[in-house]
């Protein structure tokens, strides 16, 4: 059966003043608010505003208690958001779920915000530039890319650039975890110190969940680095060369300092070189790490050179060795990101100093020791390279040759002994080639 309606059967209904005053099944809007970068407005449920951004970014929040239907909205007043974005403080409650804040950073964007339950919480329902409000994330290209687990791990062994495409919010992320290694230095020639390891410096972000070394940044309260939509150049710092030597021990060329790294606003400084008698004896040669002191044929010690130069906090490395005087002794070892390059004695060279270890590419790896410190006419007893891709002081063979320090961990090269007999000749180890490796989570 169908029922026709009449006008005997509608109820009789008066619609007054009231129902159709301003908010009233209707959203109520509100004098403009004009951002300042700190004043903070809360809604009302059933409200819109109005917020210029045109000096500076808005911030507005939640009310404190929502029930389900309530709404509010947001319209960007001057089409600045892109400049300078508004900031919607959740209030103790979720957006999407996520218990974290929104961002709104589209120019010209216009949102309406529902709230469903305390589970989900408040909801974009129409947005005319649509954007999430949940977990969202980096997204970036640059360098060799590989994943570990639910991370992206971008290295470079190489100049080249990060570009970062878009970045997320804290429930996904928004800053990189870091570690960046410096060049690290030759050995010096003829009974010459270890070479210096290049700078280690790390950052790990909050987001982040591997095993980082102890040389981590842990000031302020994001220790990662925050990145933003824009091209980072990447400087991988080279390893220096090693010097050499021709009959009777005499230097042809000297060993030269590390190169250095660099991303972002973080620099890591090239590893020093081993010295040599000659042509600059005794004197201490400072880096990264410091390079170690020579042996010297007179008596006394020759200092290493110093480390954490130019100075950063935590310390990017450690000084050299010193190297003895007397026959047959040794140099000291290259300094490395965690410990001192050793001393030489009377009998050995010093063992270069220990690198840093972090799993920041997905596995525990070793960066930045030092090269050994060699020893006069005592190929036996050569300093062994520190931890972390530090070269040994000799190789063994008729004339033998210093070990170079491994490419792309920043290691030091071993200092070059100084063989009997005046046809003989040796070489210095070269230090290895720096790295930058950036993560990253991705989803």
């Amino acid at each position: 059966m169908t029922t026709r309606i009449t006008s005997e059967n509608i109820t009789d209904a008066t619609i007054t003043a009231t129902d159709l005053a301003a908010g009233a099944g209707s959203t109520d809007w509100q004098a403009v608010i004009v951002g300042d970068g700190s004043t903070v407005t809360t809604m009302v449920s059933g409200r819109g505003y109005f917020v210029n951004t045109t000096s500076a970014a808005g911030i507005v929040k939640f009310p404190a208690s929502a029930s389900r239907g309530d709404y509010v909205e947001i319209k960007d007043y001057a089409r600045t958001f892109d400049t300078n974005n508004v900031t919607v403080q959740r209030n103790g409650h979720n957006i999407d779920g996520n218990g974290v804040d929104a961002g709104l950073d589209v120019k010209g964007q216009s949102v309406k915000f529902v709230y469903m339950d305390s589970t989900k919480g408040w909801s974009a329902i129409n947005d005319e530039a649509t954007s999430s409000y949940g977990a969202s994330y980096i997204s970036a290209t640059g360098g060799t890319v590989t994943t570990s687990g639910n991370f992206k791990i971008h290295t470079f062994t190489g100049d080249g650039n990060f570009v970062v495409a878009s970045v997320g919010n804290p429930a996904g992320s928004n800053e990189v975890s870091y570690v960046v290694v410096g060049g690290g230095a030759g050995g010096g020639p003829v009974r010459g110190g270890g070479g210096g390891a290049g700078g280690f410096r790390e950052g790990k972000s909050p987001q982040d969940s591997y095993t980082s070394s102890p040389l981590t940044c842990t000031s302020g309260s994001n220790n990662g680095l925050p990145v933003s939509a824009q091209t980072y150049p990447i400087t991988v710092g080279a390893g220096g060369s090693g010097g050499s030597s021709g009959g009777n021990g005499n230097p042809t060329a000297c060993s030269t300092n590390g190169g250095t790294s660099t991303f972002s606003t973080i620099t890591s400084g090239g590893g020093g070189h081993g010295t040599t008698p000659g042509p600059s004896p005794n004197v201490p040669n400072p880096g990264a790490s410091g390079g170690g002191g020579n042996h010297n044929t007179n008596s006394g010690t020759s200092a290493g050179g110093a480390g954490n130069v130019p100075p950063v906090s935590p310390p990017q490395g450690t000084p050299g060795g010193s190297g003895i005087g007397g026959n047959h002794y040794g140099s000291g070892g290259g300094g490395g990101a965690t410990a001192a390059g050793t001393n030489g004695t009377s009998s050995v060279g010093g063992p270069g100093g220990a690198g840093a270890t972090t799993s920041i590419n997905g596995s525990s790896t070793t960066f930045a020791g030092g090269g050994g410190g060699s020893v006069y006419c005592r190929p036996d007893n050569f300093g062994t390279g520190g931890a972390g891709g530090g070269g040994a002081a000799v190789a063994g063979g008729g004339n033998p040759q210093a070990t170079a320090g491994t490419a792309n961990t920043g290691g030091g090269g071993g200092g070059g002994y100084h063989p009997s007999g005046t046809a003989a000749k040796e070489t210095a180890g070269a230090g290895g080639k720096g790295i930058v490796i950036i993560r990253y989570k991705f989803q």
